[in-house]
């Protein structure tokens, strides 16, 4: 490891204008690539103290063992030589968009004297249209299918167009009438390019002038009694329209733009690009990377255009770039942009209208993108048993820990704190042994006290399971820690715990098929809690007061990733590609996820709620009678016991029972508009 102060430059030496940097490890390889507005200011940022710096760019530097730069006149120079370094260099640590599979083109290769149209994939070449990318070939040998009844252009390759013109005959596409057979002399070169022209002038969304010229040939043939020919012309525009309808109009005013969108967490972000041609999607891309260096979305932005128009040069770059966040440098990359196009380009976030309607579309693409690369990398059996050795090699376990236990917890501004326990084994979700907590020690916000009852609740309800079953077996040796005790009054009375996932606290015990009561699953080898180092000293104190000392306790802080250790004041910091830092890093999330459902639900409960639910006898149908009979609560509680025995199916005893639980629910403070002083009046529909 090197230390950035051995080869930091001399206060002066860098200048402070615009231009680009290169960081090199000890062998003269380039690991890092970055461009800046003032050279002095950016590069200067990467010497300052380590524990400063995040923890990928600390990685970056103290790999490095050199640092060199290049002054440009302006910023866009700037972008197009980074783009230019890291096409050349591949540094390890910048952000690489990689496509997750070869996207097929549709490809006109008018570099030929008899162009061909033909399914592409790999590197772009030059005096080749390309149009796509399409998500799968058969959509394009679909779409080119019908559209060679009206552009029949040559389809064959090389030798069978050899073949053909050496023995005088034309493929079956010729005959029948989808090629224009230029290997037989059928149509001059000139002729045949030209339908390879206007094929591409269709392709690229001029659709109209065609359809309109095949209608006005039709309504001619039929006037000039030409039915074959005009029932010919009519084919042909419903073929064309049928290849327009595979891709469905998304913007009305036919505009031409790419749709970018992100999805990302703190190791990885996927991209997903929309492009849309006359204001119907033509192609569709996505791309996961790794997030190799410390950005953010807009960098990610940035990144992403650089390596979509780098080699991109006229129609290919759109004359509208939307975006979910602006790069740093916006108008260099737009000026770039512009020239690579020829013209203006808009390069915007999206307010309104149709155009924000999409992108929300092409985001939710990236985020299901980015779930399902993870489903798939978590999905194999060698990366799951991999993760696991690694977490237990950094953690210092004696083995991989095949039952991890993890816990979160949630509340909204103090209010309805719960607590939720998600449980995977061998690396996988198993959800049928989550458990959700609601937090009854004691009131009010404290992550920290919270999750010492919780801890203490869960484990506390095991030993007990243990003892019943007789698998605790008391021993003189055993002392009174080591048996079920209660959490100390410091830190509020531990009640029995809610121990199933879907049922409220005061449920009875759960119960097996035989009667005898349902043990509370197994004990974990690893827990794992959501925060740093107070969390995890809660969760540890709660474990040593039970006696428990066999299984190890970590926290996971979300903000750096890092993993904490009781009575460690430093983290374990696992490499940004370890298997087993993204292992913890799902369990968390899933942990989390499951806690906030939970304090939803919750509040949204307590929110319905209404004085009508504490009647007894007085079902769903009966209360909803009630408040469409009055109009609301409010109206309700000023009847009389016989106004509400009026109502069909309310007896005078149930009458009285409503009356009697709205009279002992005083109604709440009326609102007052601060402005004025006035008094709001207001009906309240179903709650009070």
């Amino acid at each position: 490891m090197a230390d950035p102060s051995s080869y930091r430059p001399k206060p002066g030496q860098i200048p402070d204008s615009p231009g680009v940097y290169k960081f090199r490890d000890e062998h003269r390889r380039v690991i890092y690539v970055g461009k800046a507005k003032n050279l002095r200011q950016r590069v200067a940022n990467y010497f300052q103290d380590l524990t400063n710096l995040h923890p990928r760019t600390r990685t970056m530097v103290t790999t490095a063992a050199s640092v060199e730069w290049t002054v440009v006149s302006t910023e866009v120079e700037a972008l197009q030589l980074e783009y230019s370094w890291i096409k050349e260099f591949d540094p390890r640590f910048n952000v690489k968009y990689r496509d997750d599979k070869s996207y097929p083109y549709l490809a006109v290769t008018l570099n030929e004297e008899f162009p061909r149209v033909q399914v592409m994939r790999g590197a772009k070449k030059k005096g080749v249209r390309y149009f796509g990318p399409y998500g799968h070939a058969w959509a394009i040998r679909e779409t080119v299918d019908l559209m060679l009844r009206v552009f029949p252009v040559r389809t064959c390759s090389a030798g069978v167009f050899k073949n053909a013109a050496r023995t005088g005959r034309p493929c079956l596409l010729g005959y029948i009438g989808k090629c224009s057979a230029p290997c037989v002399g059928r149509v001059t070169p000139e002729e045949h390019r030209e339908l390879a022209e206007d094929f591409c002038d269709f392709m690229a969304g001029r659709t109209g002038t065609y359809i309109r010229r095949l209608e006005k040939d039709m309504t001619q043939a039929a006037e000039e009694m030409e039915y074959e020919r005009a029932a010919r012309l009519r084919d042909d525009a419903e073929a064309l329209k049928r290849a327009m309808e595979k891709s469905a109009v998304v913007l009305a005013d036919a505009t031409d733009a790419d749709l970018i969108a992100v999805a990302e967490d703190e190791l990885e972000a996927a991209l997903q690009i929309f492009h849309v041609r006359g204001g119907r999607v033509r192609g569709q891309r996505g791309w996961v990377t790794d997030k190799v260096e410390a950005v953010d979305t807009s960098g990610l932005v940035e990144h992403a255009l650089q390596q979509l128009y780098g080699e991109e040069r006229g129609d290919a770059v759109p004359k509208e770039v939307l975006v979910p966040a602006l790069p740093e440098d916006a108008e260099a990359v737009s000026q770039w942009l512009a020239e690579r196009r020829g013209s203006q380009v808009s390069l915007r976030i999206p307010q309104r209208g149709d155009k924000k309607d999409l992108m929300v579309t092409v985001q939710r693409n990236a985020q299901q993108a980015l779930g399902l690369h993870k489903t798939k990398r978590a999905s194999d059996l060698t990366t799951r048993s991999r993760a696991l050795e690694e977490i237990a090699e950094a953690l210092g376990l004696d083995t991989a820990p095949l039952r991890i236990e993890c816990y979160d917890i949630s509340h909204l501004q103090g209010d309805d704190v719960v607590a939720s326990m998600v449980v995977f084994e061998d690396g996988l979700a198993r959800k049928s042994e989550y458990r959700r907590f609601q937090i009854k020690g004691f009131e009010g916000q404290d992550d920290v006290r919270s999750m010492h009852e919780v801890i203490g609740r869960r484990f506390k309800r095991y030993l007990q399971d243990k003892e019943r079953t007789g698998e605790w077996e008391e021993t003189p040796e055993t002392t009174p820690a080591a048996s079920p005790a209660p959490v100390p009054a410091a830190t509020g009375p531990v009640p029995a715990p809610a121990l199933t996932a879907a049922s409220p606290d005061d449920e009875p015990e759960p119960r097996e098929d035989d009667g005898r009561p349902k043990r509370f699953a197994y004990p974990p080898q690893l827990v794992v809690v959501d925060g740093g180092q107070p969390q995890v000293a809660a969760a540890k104190r709660a474990l040593d007061e039970l006696g428990i000392d066999d299984i190890a306790v970590c926290g996971l802080a979300k903000r750096l990733e890092e993993v904490w250790l009781p009575d460690d004041d430093d983290p374990v910091v696992l490499p940004r590609s370890s298997e087993g830092l993204y292992l913890l890093q799902r369990v968390r999330d899933e942990a989390h996820r499951f806690a906030i459902t939970y304090q939803r639900a919750k509040r949204a409960k307590r929110i319905r709620s209404s004085p009508l639910d504490d009647v007894t006898g007085l079902g769903e149908t009966r209360k909803q009678a009630l408040i469409k009979h009055f109009g609301s609560v409010k109206k309700l509680r000023q009847a009389t016991i016989d106004e509400i025995c009026e109502v069909p199916g309310i007896g005078r005893r149930t009458a009285e029972s409503v009356a009697a639980a709205l009279a002992s629910t005083a109604p709440a403070a009326p609102a007052v508009n601060t402005a004025t002083g006035e008094i709001i009046e207001e009906d309240d529909g179903g709650s009070s």
